[in-house]
C-alpha cells in the first residue's frame, strides 16, 4: 500500500537525504584508481556514522556492507571487497542513510580517470534518464509515465533498461510501495498522490537488459558482460512538480 507523507514526515526525511547527498559528493571527490571497493565502503561508513546516522544497507537482509559498489558490468548490489578499481572503470555507488526514523537513498556512477567514449556516454545518458523520467511528474501523474520516459531516452541512445530491478517508495522503511520500474506504458499505473516519496533510479546497460545474480546472492551483472550505470535520487511528488531531496 502506498502512503503519502505528511509535511512533518518530509521534514524528518530531509536530514538523512542530505547526508546521502553529501556522502555521494564526498565519495565522488575521493574515489580513484588503486582503491579497493572495500575502501570505498569504508569512506561511506565513516561519513554516515560521523553524521550521526546509520548506514541503512549494513545488515539489510544480511547485506554485509554500508554501500553497494558496482564496477563496470555489475549493475547493482556489488559487495565491497579487495577488488582494485582501475583506470578506465566506471563505478556505481549506491547508499542509504537512516536518521530521524527515516531513510534517504541515492546512487551515482563515477568515471575513474580516462574512460572510453562509450562509458562516458553511458554514464551521461543514465543521469539524463533520471531527469527525463521526472519530466512533468506531479501529483496525479500515472506511475508508469516515469519508466516510459526513462526507457524512451535510453533506447534512443542505443542502450537498454534493466528490468529486473526498480526504484521504490521510501520512508520509515528503506523499500516501500510502490515499485518504480524504468520501463512502462505511458498513461498506465496508479496515479501518484501528493507527498508520495519515491526513489527514481535508472539502471541502464550498454548491451542487453538481462542480468544474472552471482553465487554470493547479491551481485547482479549484465548477462552479456557489457557495462551498466546507475543514477538515483529520493524525491517528493508535489502538487505542481517534484522536490528532489538528495540534491
Amino acid at each position: 500500500m502506498i502512503f503519502a507523507k505528511t509535511e512533518q514526515e518530509i521534514e524528518l526525511l530531509r536530514e538523512p537525504c542530505r547526508i546521502v547527498r553529501d556522502c555521494l559528493n564526498f565519495v565522488g571527490d575521493r574515489i580513484r584508481a588503486g582503491m579497493t571497493t572495500k575502501e570505498v565502503d569504508e569512506l561511506v561508513y565513516n561519513f554516515i556514522t560521523a553524521s550521526g546516522a546509520e548506514p541503512s544497507c549494513l545488515g539489510y537482509c544480511g547485506y554485509p556492507a554500508s554501500a553497494c559498489v558496482s564496477v563496470n558490468e555489475v549493475v547493482v548490489h556489488g559487495i565491497p571487497s579487495d577488488l582494485v578499481i582501475e583506470e578506465g572503470d566506471i563505478v556505481s555507488v549506491d547508499l542509504c542513510a537512516y536518521k530521524n526514523g527515516f531513510h534517504g537513498d541515492g546512487a551515482r556512477t563515477f568515471c575513474i580517470g580516462e574512460v572510453s567514449e562509450e562509458k562516458k556516454k553511458l554514464v551521461r545518458v543514465t543521469e539524463e534518464c533520471f531527469y527525463k523520467g521526472i519530466e512533468g511528474l506531479k501529483a496525479g501523474t500515472p506511475l508508469y509515465d516515469i519508466g516510459f520516459r526513462v526507457q524512451q531516452h535510453a533506447e534512443a541512445n542505443g542502450f537498454s533498461v534493466v528490468r529486473a530491478y526498480t526504484g521504490h517508495g521510501i520512508g520509515r522503511e528503506m523499500h516501500e510501495d510502490p515499485s518504480v520500474p524504468n520501463f512502462g506504458r505511458k498513461g498506465t499505473g496508479v496515479r501518484l498522490a501528493e507527498n508520495t516519496v519515491i526513489c527514481v533510479e535508472p539502471m541502464i546497460a550498454a548491451g542487453g537488459f538481462r542480468v544474472k545474480v552471482l553465487p554470493d546472492g547479491w551481485t547482479a551483472v549484465t548477462s552479456d558482460g557489457k557495462c551498466a550505470a546507475h543514477y538515483e535520487n529520493t524525491l517528493v511528488v508535489r502538487k505542481d512538480g517534484v522536490e528532489i531531496l538528495t540534491l
